[in-house]
């Protein structure tokens, strides 16, 4: 349920100092890399970028750059990875590589510093899309952002998504698919369906929670972005390799192993491995698909090209969610918004440099956004993270700890503006 937030008193601060504070881009600051004070290029119609510093309180400066990219903008916007999923690169690469006017960091990922991190670095946690393919699974409910484009204008929206996977073999037989390009098995920030268990407490975890759960009877997709291998197996498991037209090629078990030219696998563990030993026939089609759905499981409608996970919504309708109580710390952010207009804010929230900026909260950062004119936002993957990129130049002054030094952070993924 949307609300406005209640601390009032900053609120009305920063409707005050909604003017730039003088560190627009061009202009030298000590907390800052020196590649942010070079010149910016010339951009495309359409496509702006601004570096305003804002005042959340006494002492409090935040520093924000701010991508605006109108719906009839000579670019494209769309998201993009490295050489394989699994991979880590940093925005500027992932920029470079794409030939990108700006870009900034994407969704949360399996970093190996994590507490449960599975032992691929790079891996999507949550959803994400590329050209309307479903390179991961939802955490189920959460909200993200969605970008397509329609008659060659984009179309963004923030909304809470689900995704569906479904099975269906040639004699007939269906199941649910459990998940997409992940270890089968675990279940990084809990998806919430298909008998997921809290792995600490064994307790049925029904919706999106922080930390690890496990399924012990899955079926993975592994799709041909993963890369050259899937992970070795447990005893038992059982994986069908699919060529590119989708027909089983044969089945190995255990699992893992490469994966055909051109073509994927579905790896399952549990009853998963049983199915597929029975209804996986080498020779035949398997169809696989993986749709993204509203909250209720009704296909989203307008155009899907793009999607990223995020991890709170931020605004809805113009008013401060409640889920955006949820992020309390002051923290480095990236965070998308849409206008009223439908005009695309990506924005980057500098932290962990007190005196230069000092991040924001949740509703911070909604409050935020709101006076950039957003009415509806999501948080995206932050802390050391969080990186813009323009020109090829960094931006902004990503750093892992406070008042550690400026250090760009290799991440899953990025949203790339591209020139049209």
């Amino acid at each position: 349920m949307a609300r406005r937030h209640p601390a009032a008193r900053w609120a009305a601060a920063l409707a005050a100092a909604a003017l730039l504070a003088g560190c627009t881009a061009g202009q030298p600051d000590s907390g800052l890399p020196a590649s942010s004070a070079s010149p910016l290029p010339d951009l495309p119609a359409g496509l702006d970028y601004q570096e305003p510093t804002r005042q959340l309180g006494p002492d409090s400066p935040v520093r924000l750059h701010v991508l605006r990219v109108a719906p009839d903008a000579r670019a494209r916007v769309t998201a993009v990875h490295g050489t394989d999923l699994p991979n880590t690169e940093t925005v500027r690469s992932l920029a470079d590589a794409a030939g990108a006017l700006a870009a900034v960091n994407g969704t949360y990922f399996d970093i190996r510093t994590g507490r449960n991190h599975s032992g691929y670095e790079g891996d999507p946690i949550g959803l994400y899309a590329e050209h309307g393919r479903v390179l991961s699974e939802a955490l189920s409910g959460r909200p993200a952002l969605v970008l397509g484009y329609d008659a060659g204008r984009l179309v963004a929206r923030v909304t809470e998504a689900s995704t569906t996977g479904r099975l269906r073999a040639a004699d007939g037989a269906r199941r649910e698919l459990d998940g997409v390009n992940r270890v089968a098995g675990r279940i990084l920030g809990c998806g919430g369906t298909g008998g997921d268990r809290l792995a600490t407490t064994g307790e049925v975890q029904t919706e999106p929670a922080n930390g690890l759960c496990t399924d012990a009877d899955e079926i993975v997709s592994y799709t041909p972005q993963w890369g050259a291998r899937t992970p070795p197996g447990p005893p038992g498991s059982t994986e069908a390799l699919l060529s590119s037209s989708g027909r089983v090629t044969r089945l190995r078990s255990p699992a893992g192993g490469p994966l055909p030219k051109g073509g994927g696998s579905l790896y399952g563990i549990g009853r998963g491995a049983a199915w597929l030993r029975v209804h996986a026939a080498p020779g035949r089609p398997l169809a696989v698909s993986e749709r993204i759905t509203d909250a209720d499981g009704a296909s989203l409608t307008g155009p899907v090209d793009t999607a990223l996970g995020g991890s709170a919504r931020l605004l809805r309708d113009g008013a401060v969610d409640a889920d955006a109580e949820r992020l309390g710390s002051r923290e480095p952010r990236t965070v998308a918004g849409v206008t009223a207009d439908g005009t695309l804010l990506l924005v980057v929230i500098d932290g962990r440099a007190p005196g230069v900026s000092v991040g924001a909260t949740g509703p911070e950062a909604a409050e935020l956004l709101s006076s950039l004119g957003a009415v509806d936002a999501v948080n995206l993957d932050g802390g050391g993270s969080t990186t813009a990129v323009v020109g090829g130049a960094l931006r902004n002054s990503p750093r892992a700890t406070e008042r550690e030094r400026v250090t760009e952070r290799p991440v899953a993924d990025a949203l790339v503006v591209l020139p049209r």
